[in-house]
């Protein structure tokens, strides 16, 4: 077993990566528990580390090897071998407090290693399955942290599975200037061949259509914040506040692209921190 000193400075560890991000996720933890919160800096800094390997600069197959990493770590994790990461070691400490599941924390490395083979989605059920895989299967991760009766489960998966895929449109219409200057364009094939828009990421960012595109997608963001309140009528408010805050921040975001329109994709939107703290503060009580 490793020591205190371990376990503690692996803590601190997750918790700064979550603050030094100034992630939307920091706010949704501000009033948490102590022992929940510090679950969910292990859950986020875990999402950020192996995102993080998509990102470097870096060739193909060191980053498959990164990803291939990563699944190893989990086979500690859920074992009885020493982590190699601060993180997977408060991983453990987490999943064996809350029951987080394995195939949900998988979903994340797939979810990844998508990213690295891939730049283009065929239809809307590709790029769902890719939301799903990073998005939604880090709400799945936290619901079991947050904690839910039973009789809850299928709602609270259900709200979990929609706002996950709400949140990552948002994400991808936030950033589909800064994605195409990476050669990756999110919206799905299907819908340029429809709309006469060339797959070719900057070719589609000038593209006369874009906006209506983007307009599109947002519209399936909307469906799925409303399919996410639904599901939440079913369960118990108090206890999902983190990711009900998570909703309310992104709904907010969404809000502002759609102001600021789709014809300038290159203009950055954000939140002012001010914005995130009265929403966050919404929730408080």
């Amino acid at each position: 077993m490793p020591d205190t000193s371990f376990i503690e400075s692996a803590a601190a560890y997750c918790k700064k990566l979550t603050t030094r991000s100034k992630s939307n996720f920091y706010y949704a933890f501000l009033f948490l528990p102590r022992e929940r919160r510090e679950a969910l800096e292990a859950v986020y800094a875990y999402c950020r580390l192996v995102d993080d390997v998509v990102d470097e600069d870096a060739p193909v197959a060191k980053k498959l090897a990164g990803i291939e990493h990563w699944r190893r770590e989990l086979d500690a994790v859920y074992g009885d071998a020493q982590p190699s990461s601060p993180v997977s070691e408060r991983l453990r400490a987490a999943v064996r407090r809350f029951g987080i599941r394995r195939q949900d924390m998988e979903a994340i490395i797939d979810g990844c290693a998508m990213d690295i083979e891939k730049t283009r989605y065929a239809s809307w059920e590709e790029l769902r399955l890719y939301c799903y895989r990073v998005a939604s299967a880090v709400g799945l991760m936290c619901i079991e942290i947050f904690g839910y009766t039973p009789s809850q489960a299928d709602a609270v998966r259900r709200y979990a599975i929609d706002l996950g895929i709400a949140l990552q449109l948002t994400n991808i219409l936030r950033d589909v200037a800064e994605d195409a200057g990476r050669g990756r364009l999110y919206l799905p094939r299907e819908w340029l061949e429809e709309a006469g828009v060339p797959p070719e990421p900057a070719a589609a960012l000038r593209h006369t259509a874009l906006p209506a595109l983007c307009a599109r997608m947002a519209a399936q963001a909307h469906r799925h914040f409303a399919q996410a309140e639904a599901a939440m009528a079913r369960c118990l408010p108090r206890a999902m506040r983190p990711a009900r805050l998570m909703g309310a921040t992104y709904a907010a975001l969404l809000d502002r692209l759609q102001r600021r329109g789709w014809s300038q994709p290159d203009v950055p939107v954000k939140l002012p921190k001010w914005q995130k703290l009265w929403i966050a503060l919404r929730f408080a009580v």
